[in-house]
């Protein structure tokens, strides 16, 4: 399984908590993994680092998104597609060694297949704001 497939999986996974909130991540991981029929370590641990690096990370990655939006907008504004996809990719270009340019176009592209018809203008944007902010 190419990497980009395992990000997809990974970001299914963060939307899906996403709408359902407090709710055991463990419990939730282990029936994600079951209903779609994940096999491999390398993919297993990859999924769970994103889940757990992101829970673990959250209240960083929130004020990071709030800082690379514009002024008059407020995380709540932002539809549970993107503020998975933002999260991840956050949670990949500071913690993990990902390269920024893969990360965004892997989530724009994701971006494209999942958001609304400006979300991956608006991914990109926010992410590229993002970049220049840590170079």
């Amino acid at each position: 399984m190419k990497r980009s497939e395992i990000r997809e999986l990974a970001f299914k996974l963060l939307y899906s908590l996403e709408i359902q909130k407090d709710v055991d991540l463990d419990e939730q991981i282990e029936l994600f993994i079951q209903s779609n029929n994940i096999e491999g370590v390398q993919v297993i641990d990859y999924i769970k680092d994103c889940v757990y690096g992101i829970e673990k990370n959250k209240a960083e990655i929130i004020k990071t998104i709030e800082s690379i939006l514009l002024e008059n907008w407020k995380i709540e504004r932002i539809s549970k597609i993107n503020l998975s996809l933002l999260k991840l990719a956050i949670y990949e270009i500071k913690y993990k060694d990902i390269p920024f340019k893969v990360e965004i176009n892997e989530v724009v592209e994701l971006a494209k297949m999942y958001g609304e018809e400006k979300s991956s203008s608006f991914i990109n944007g926010a992410l590229a704001k993002l970049v220049k902010e840590l170079l």
